[in-house]
């Protein structure tokens, strides 16, 4: 919206008049429509219509607390804006809003999440999750929870109240007010005994998207502890603790990687299993996972380096 001054000469006489335009698209290009007359705004100088005309534009939508303008154009402002408040009155679609009174609240994290979901269509994830058997509630509860760990880590007994401080809720079009713990950890439940088909098609599709090769994988091991007696979980043991933890029962924890950094496949172990035990598993998960790789090199640390483990390797056609 700006201003635009005209001029016609009558008897010899060349009277001025200024308009409040804005630009409008129409099936014939862009055109120049008039909102309202103001009259001769001379002598003021052309530099400081720009700023009349914001105030303007404010006026006619409405706006009554308008902001202090400079001492230059104050005799402009008190010519033109009664017209532009008479107009604004006169529409039933004006909005009074007063900038000293806006709060905000229940403000929310929208980018990360938004991005994310993109990430996760793009995937197919939901997809892959329900060709493994989950229902779409659950393939909902995995999405969120694996967005938390790309955008925010935390523990499942926090995420509920992260997820409710995002926009999520807004995106997927769910109500996530009573959303516990207790439910996300039943997900992983779910996830648990479907994780060779979801690695496998995650792998594939992964592969095509960022056009990855299967030349080299990486592999290695970590393990994680439990406070407690863990009994009801029968592969909590006692073992060689990375976390300098030797009181506490374990799991050991196998990931491969790509050479991009792509998982490819893990397992999870007792918390005793030597590191030197787990290859041939983890080379069959792998062949399951993605079929004969002959040729591809394997990477692992000389905890594994052992002869019968690099004749496994090679047993596999793998370098």
């Amino acid at each position: 919206m700006y201003i635009r001054k005209t001029t016609r000469v009558y008897k010899g006489k060349t009277y001025t008049n200024h308009l409040l335009v804005e630009s409008v698209q129409t099936p014939q290009g862009p055109r120049q429509r008039t909102i309202c007359s103001l009259g001769s705004l001379e002598p003021a100088p052309a530099e400081h219509w720009r700023g009349l005309a914001h105030k303007l534009d404010s006026a006619l939508q409405g706006q009554q607390a308008l902001p202090p303008v400079d001492s230059e154009i104050q005799p402009l402002s008190a010519k033109a804006i009664p017209q532009a408040e008479k107009m604004a009155r006169a529409s039933t679609s004006a909005i009074v809003v007063e900038p000293d009174s806006i709060q905000r609240e229940e403000g929310r994290e929208a980018g990360p999440v938004h991005v994310g979901h993109q990430i996760w269509n793009q995937l197919g994830m939901n997809g892959i999750l329900q060709r493994a058997g989950l229902s779409p509630r659950a393939c909902l509860l995995s999405e969120v929870m694996t967005l938390n760990r790309l955008i925010f880590p935390l523990s499942e007994h926090a995420m509920p109240d992260w997820i409710r401080r995002t926009a999520l809720g807004d995106i997927l079009q769910q109500n996530f007010s009573v959303l516990e713990d207790e439910t996300l950890y039943r997900n992983l439940d779910r996830l648990h005994p479907n994780r060779e088909a979801i690695e496998r098609e995650l792998a594939e599709r992964e592969k095509t998207l960022f056009n990855l090769e299967d030349s080299v994988f990486l592999y290695d091991l970590t393990s994680t502890y439990f406070e407690g007696q863990a009994e009801a979980n029968p592969q909590a043991k006692r073992g060689y603790s990375r976390d300098k933890r030797p009181d506490c029962k374990q799991v050991v924890v196998g990931l491969v990687l790509d050479r991009d950094g792509f998982p490819k496949a893990h397992e999870v172990w007792d918390g005793n299993l030597q590191d030197r035990c787990s290859l041939k598993t983890m080379l069959d998960a792998l062949e399951k996972r993605l079929g004969k790789k002959p040729g591809a090199t394997v990477i692992v640390d000389r905890g594994m380096a052992y002869d019968e483990n690099l004749e496994e390797i090679r047993k596999h056609g793998l370098h």
